[in-house]
């Protein structure tokens, strides 16, 4: 159907006022052709005023290249939409590209837009936990406190079997033990004081507040029976006499109540670095103990080993096997039990540690059974024991202190729990597998 009269009319007026002007063609002036169905309008003005009907026509086709030009506005809407589309891909990650090399993407084709995966950083570059405050005094406490448990059950042993030589060497070690013990603790709260003000109160959730009260019914006990120990060297007769009389009885007593709290001075370290919020130690705290007990055990034996005739060092070569055994136990579950945490103990200076201390524990167990008969055998084999331990505490120690600095210790697991607790699964109990990070 052609447009009435006076719209030809008009438009022929326009495309000659555009000829006369030297635009009737879009691209002169740095256009481009419009894309409009139908036949191109003709710029001749002749045979424009010639032919009404074409002009009808023109002014018809004039119609349509205004639809055309609406349609290309939208199209100039949708390139602006699908390059603020771009901009858009370009901050976020695409999906990883499968083994052929094409990136996998939704139904239909197109890539699937989504969060990008967490980087291990944190603002400023501080750490996303705040790792302890402790320096290698703390390290050095953990030490000789197992050492004190071990040498007071050491001396209990000699105390009960009839070995005096075992006797007199735990009950001095333990008292030299506690002593450097005591030290150490008070160097880190930096005021003796500090230590008096947590008797205040008994909290049995709280592992340091306990350490506190085993500390102090185990420190006079132990002192009582290494005191014991110079009844033999006191006068017979006077006041001083009547004391090295009663002194072996005291000491006894006192000697028996220091082993029986020993247990809980050798392992309530381990539950105390469990209970903070360290990956790698709150992780193990099933093994602290266990390791931190058999240490203890350990150590105890290279001070039998040591200082007694091999005559008298049968229970200081039961205690070295035992402590060994649970030694050994505890640090290999640490390595492989924990998953991703496993892998502070596993490198660095913690790793080496660990793996020194191994071999020591090893070589001192298999020198005190093999070398039995022999003081030079024993007392390597006690020295190497004791290495052990100091080296044990230490890799446990500075474990810990690897995995607080990397946030990557802190992130898996706890996106691992919130995962679990979405699907309504558990974790599973054996994590030897690290996840792919």
């Amino acid at each position: 159907m052609t447009p009435p009269g006076p719209v030809g009319d008009r438009f022929r007026r326009f495309r000659e006022r555009l000829a006369a002007e030297g635009l009737d063609r879009p691209w002169a002036s740095g256009g481009r052709p419009s894309a409009t169905s139908g036949a191109e309008v003709t710029s001749d003005r002749d045979r424009a005023a010639g032919n009404g009907a074409a002009g009808e026509r023109a002014a018809g086709n004039g119609a349509a290249g205004e639809r055309a030009a609406g349609n290309g506005a939208a199209g100039e809407r949708a390139a602006g939409n699908r390059a603020a589309d771009s901009r858009r891909d370009d901050l976020t990650t695409r999906r990883p590209a499968d083994a052929s090399g094409r990136r996998a993407g939704r139904r239909g084709g197109g890539e699937e837009l989504r969060v990008p995966e967490a980087e291990f950083t944190s603002y400023y570059g501080r750490p996303v936990l705040k790792g302890p405050v402790w320096k290698w005094d703390i390290a050095a406490y953990l030490f000789t406190g197992g050492l004190a448990a071990g040498s007071s059950l050491l001396a209990a042993g000699g105390q009960i079997t009839g070995r005096p030589a075992l006797r007199r060497a735990g009950r001095v070690t333990a008292l030299a033990a506690v002593s450097a013990s005591a030290v150490f603790l008070v160097r880190d709260l930096g005021r003796p004081a500090r230590f008096h003000h947590m008797l205040r109160v008994a909290k049995p959730t709280s592992p340091m507040s306990m350490g506190t009260w085993i500390l102090t019914a185990y420190g006079p006990a132990a002192g009582v029976a290494a005191i014991a120990e110079a009844a033999g060297v006191l006068p017979r007769h006077g006041l001083l006499g009547l004391a090295g009389r009663a002194l072996p009885s005291i000491g006894h007593a006192a000697g028996l109540v220091a082993a029986g709290t020993a247990p809980a001075l050798a392992t309530y370290t381990g539950v105390l670095l469990a209970d903070t919020a360290v990956p790698s130690w709150h992780e193990a705290y099933p093994e602290l103990p266990v390791i931190f007990a058999g240490s203890a055990l350990a150590s105890g034996a290279g001070v039998g080993l040591l200082a007694a005739p091999p005559a008298q060092a049968g229970p200081a070569r039961r205690m070295a096997v035992a402590g060994a055994a649970l030694e050994l136990y505890g640090t290999h579950r640490v390595e492989s039990r924990l998953g991703l945490l496993s892998e502070p103990y596993r490198l660095g200076r913690p790793g080496r540690l660990l793996r020194a201390a191994r071999l020591l524990t090893v070589g001192g167990v298999a020198g005190a059974l093999l070398g039995r008969r022999s003081r030079v055998v024993g007392a390597l084999s006690g020295t190497a024991l004791l290495a052990a331990s100091v080296l044990t505490r230490f890799g446990i120690f500075y474990g810990g202190f690897a995995s607080a600095r990397d946030p990557r210790y802190t992130v898996v697991p706890q996106r691992e729990r919130l995962e679990a607790r979405r699907t309504g699964m558990d974790l599973p109990s054996d994590r030897a597998a690290p996840p792919t990070v």
